[in-house]
């Protein structure tokens, strides 16, 4: 069996190369890249005080993300704070702080977790969820 520290640190490489491609999406407004979810994946928003969280399917994710993208065209998209835990050596997940950030101002502030499951021996997102801070 793989070793665990090993395959923790495969994963942190392939984040660390999902960042990037983030980056790229962000300037060139191309979400292909990031678009590495299962086919029943979905995120979750959770606003404010007590209300239920709205839920997003991929096809409608995928639609925000590349609405988010062009709207927010130019800005940087930081990932702070990361923290990388693995389940298990077929399962991880990622917390983070996640900063819009569009002439030296934070427009959108949101805490982020997901949760990633090794696929067909490809990493994939399996669920997010959102909240703002």
């Amino acid at each position: 069996m793989l070793n665990l520290q090993t395959r923790l640190n495969d994963f942190t490489k392939m984040h660390d190369e999902f960042i990037r491609d983030w980056s790229h999406a962000m300037s060139s407004g191309d979400t292909s890249s990031v678009e590495r979810m299962t086919e029943d994946y979905y995120v979750a928003f959770f606003n404010r005080g007590n209300e239920k969280p709205i839920i997003f399917n991929k096809i409608e994710a995928m639609e925000g993300m590349k609405q988010s993208v062009s709207h927010y065209s130019g800005a940087e998209k930081r990932f702070e704070n990361r923290v990388i835990r693995l389940r298990n050596s077929e399962n991880a997940v990622v917390f983070y702080e996640q900063l819009i950030v569009k002439e030296e101002e934070v427009v959108a502030r949101l805490f982020t977790i997901e949760n990633w499951g090794l696929v067909d021996g490809k990493w994939m997102v399996i669920r997010e969820t959102e909240e703002p801070i």
